[in-house]
């Protein structure tokens, strides 16, 4: 279980944490769920809309360079506020 997941620098507090490797070619694959607050909108949506990430998973000892597999999240304008929402993300590593 890890507590903290970094993409291109952000570091985000996740929770439900999971991760797997792919069949196959061995690809990992996390999966895990952040709350965001209407002040940090802008600046989350603009960083996934990367789509492209050097992903850290520090407790993990894990790294790799990953793209999204899924995304959701349980708004869709947090721009009123003190509005927090819930997303989920999951990156599988480009090989």
């Amino acid at each position: 279980m890890a507590n903290e997941v970094i993409l291109n620098g952000t570091v985000l507090n996740v929770t439900g944490y999971k991760e797997q490797i792919a069949e196959g070619n061995g690809a990992h694959r996390i999966s895990f769920d952040f709350q965001v607050k209407s002040s940090e909108y802008h600046a989350i949506t603009t960083l996934l809309y990367e789509g492209s990430f050097d992903v850290k998973v520090p407790e993990r000892s894990l790294e790799f360079r990953g793209s999204i597999s899924n995304y959701y999240t349980s708004v869709t304008d947090l721009y009123k506020e003190n509005e927090v929402g819930s997303f989920h993300l999951e990156l599988i590593e480009k090989m």
